[in-house]
């Protein structure tokens, strides 16, 4: 009984609850436009990048690691895009060169962090700086916009006979991989082993190192992939697109119940973390809210999601150790009867 109340109580099925919560009160709010097919078309462009990004942030995380350079990545794939097209180059030649140019950001993250045993969060704040810069240095505050149409109608319209995009649709196929990679196999294993005892990880055979230099390449391609979608979503390659963006990203994973600890979490509730972060965001902006307080709210978020879950687990602890106490004060109980009754049986000496 008790493991069906906590399976209730999961922060994912919380999420679940809070998403249709919105959606309704949304629907209310709006008569109706929240739901509407093209609201939610418009909807999954906004959090396109997000998804993305937050997929490969949750392995890394998981892992009790951080990356706080993504959203720079992701202006420096979209001003290589840029430079790269007006030198000539043509763009199925330009796309898989900038996911290797993100996949090489990212080797660089993991290198200092796996070689050096420099801490992630000072690491990445430092390349967060360094990409963003290497951007200008590419583009500089130049736009470029003369991208054919064949390409960014890709993030622009639907799936034909759907009101999905193409960039959600990217990010299912991918979500698929990710799920995979992490909850069905021992890869994923040993990024939950490293999150919760490195040390006991490493003992048990794990490769730490490797482990963590793989996360942070797959978070830097991912990355530059949503650099790419989001240069096509604007039809323009700037060097200072995405910036801010990793703060959404973060809150997105944490608010999905990935600790920030390490060692815990799942990618459903990533998913509908990013939906419900998402969803707050469009009924925000369909009420006129200014970007200030929406900010605000995102920031908001975040702290939900670290203090919650926290205060939940703690809660957690002092109801198993109450049981506990319990349990230890009716065995105490249970011998002192056993000796009472042993006692009468053999009489009076």
């Amino acid at each position: 009984m008790a493991d069906r109340i906590r399976a209730v109580l999961r922060w994912e099925t919380a999420l679940v609850v809070l998403l249709v919560a919105v959606a309704v009160v949304g629907s209310v709010r709006t008569d109706g436009t929240f739901l509407s097919g093209g609201n939610l078309f418009y909807l999954g462009l906004d959090i396109a990048e997000i998804a993305l990004i937050a997929l490969p942030l949750t392995l890394v995380i998981a892992a009790a690691e951080i990356d706080l350079s993504v959203a720079s990545v992701l202006g420096l794939s979209s001003a290589l895009i840029g430079w790269l097209w007006t030198a000539g180059w043509p763009l199925e030649t330009i796309l898989p060169v900038v996911v290797l140019v993100g996949a090489a950001c990212g080797a660089l993250n993991g290198l200092l962090v796996t070689r050096l045993g420099l801490p992630s969060l000072a690491v990445t704040i430092g390349t967060m700086a360094l990409f963003r810069g290497l951007a200008l240095v590419v583009l500089g505050d130049t736009a470029v916009a003369d991208f054919p149409a064949s390409y960014t109608q890709f993030g622009t319209t639907p799936v034909p006979g759907t009101n999905l995009p193409y960039p959600i649709l990217l990010f299912a196929v991918l979500a698929v991989v990710f799920a995979v990679l992490l909850h069905a196999s021992s890869f994923g294993r040993a990024v939950f082993a490293v999150g919760a005892n490195e040390e006991a990880a490493r003992f048990s055979g794990v490769r730490v190192k490797r482990t963590k230099l793989v996360l942070f390449v797959l978070t830097g391609a991912v990355a530059a992939l949503a650099g790419i979608v989001y240069t096509f979503r604007f039809s323009s390659a700037r060097a200072d697109n995405g910036t801010g963006l990793e703060l959404a990203v973060v809150a997105a994973v944490l608010l999905g119940g990935v600790s920030i600890f390490g060692g815990r979490g799942t990618l459903g509730g990533v998913v509908a973390g990013v939906l419900l972060l998402g969803s707050l965001r469009n009924l925000l902006i369909l009420d006129d809210v200014s970007t200030e307080v929406l900010t605000v709210v995102t920031g908001l978020l975040l702290l939900v999601s670290v203090l919650v879950p926290a205060v939940g687990r703690r809660l957690g602890r002092r109801v198993d150790n109450s049981r506990l106490g319990r349990r230890v004060d009716n065995s105490r109980l249970g011998r002192r009867a056993g000796r009472r009754a042993a006692t009468s049986a053999a009489g009076p000496p």
